[in-house]
């Protein structure tokens, strides 16, 4: 009779917490000996690369197959927000009409760690029949796309990080460092400034901190709280209650600013047990206060506000009239905080 086959356990093993420690430490230490061995790779032919793409008049298209096309996306996308327009093409949608995409006026960068990718050598007498410059990015500088690149940044790496040595892993970290170095290379080359990171990310923590003026954020017209020097502290405090922004500002008839009264002030003058009912506001604010204009950058203002330890400021124009007000709280909605 036919032997009957023990069941499955259908338990899993549960991994050894050791394995697992040293398998992620293994990975890690053998990309971070990839990325050392790079040093010496930032050389003639990355200089030569960075100025061919810093004097193209058109845009650098990137190229690769699996996972280095995933590089090559991230690649693209980096150049492409630090002042290098760029695109990724994909090598096999090429071949099929997408290499319209390419002019005269572009960079071809394309991105291999065997260097005889068969998509990219397809699209390879496509190339060189429009003169663009080809940049290769390969693991292997004896291959054919290295060969064929008018300039080859050597990106190999001693060995994977995977057991096997079959998936790509200290070979595409190896070239996304390539690509970001090029990348920041080129932004510093071309004076790319934070402002113009930001206007490329308006939807971002830092467009909006980059961004935004004070005029934008600021309180204006009624919803400015003011009173003159010669008003009771209890009126101050009823127009601090109205604005509810913590603080009035104390003009003259003409609306420049003489002084600021906060809700700190206020602690402070209980403690001295002034009588609200009593004192003149001008005997109690704070005279010489800090004050901004209104085109002034909001994180500029957040610099003031931290620097002195401080929660709202006045804005005025030239002439020191008052015509806005904002506090922490504006920034902190504004998403500049």
């Amino acid at each position: 009779m036919p032997q009957q086959s023990s069941p499955i356990d259908p338990t899993p093993l549960i991994p050894d917490t050791e394995r697992l420690l040293s398998s992620g430490r293994e990975v890690i230490d053998t990309e971070a000996r990839a990325l050392d061995n790079l040093m010496v790779r930032i050389d003639d032919a990355f200089v030569a690369a960075c100025r061919e793409i810093y004097s193209c008049r058109g845009r650098v298209v990137v190229t690769g197959m699996g996972k280095s096309g995933h590089i090559g996306r991230k690649i693209a996308a980096t150049l492409a927000s630090a002042g290098t327009p760029s695109f990724f093409l994909h090598p096999g949608e090429a071949s099929h009409g997408d290499v319209g995409m390419i002019t005269p006026e572009d960079v071809v960068l394309a991105i291999s760690n065997s260097g005889d990718t068969s998509e990219i050598l397809t699209i390879l007498p496509l190339i060189k029949r429009l003169g663009v410059p080809l940049i290769g990015l390969t693991g292997n500088p004896d291959s054919r796309i290295a060969r064929e690149a008018n300039i080859n940044i050597d990106v190999s790496v001693e060995q994977e990080a995977c057991p096997l040595g079959l998936a790509p892993t200290a070979s595409t970290t190896a070239a996304l460092a390539m690509g970001d170095a090029l990348a920041i290379a080129l932004l510093e080359a071309r004076g790319f400034s934070a402002e113009d990171f930001a206007r490329s990310h308006p939807g971002g923590r830092l467009g909006r901190r980059l961004l935004l003026h004070i005029s934008d954020v600021m309180h204006t017209g009624s919803g400015v709280p003011a009173v003159s020097a010669s008003v009771r502290l209890s009126d101050a405090l009823m127009e601090m209650s109205r604005a509810r922004l913590g603080m009035t500002a104390i003009v003259d008839d003409e609306r420049r600013v003489l002084g600021i009264f906060t809700d700190g002030d206020l602690r402070r003058t209980l403690d001295k047990q002034v009588d609200v009912h009593k004192a003149s506001i001008d005997d109690v604010m704070t005279p010489r206060c800090i004050t901004v204009r209104a085109d002034l950058l909001a994180a500029e203002a957040l610099n003031i506000m931290q620097k002195y330890a401080i929660n709202a400021l006045l804005v005025v124009d030239e002439d020191e009239r008052l015509v806005g007000a904002l506090n922490m709280h504006d920034l902190l909605r504004a998403g500049v905080l």
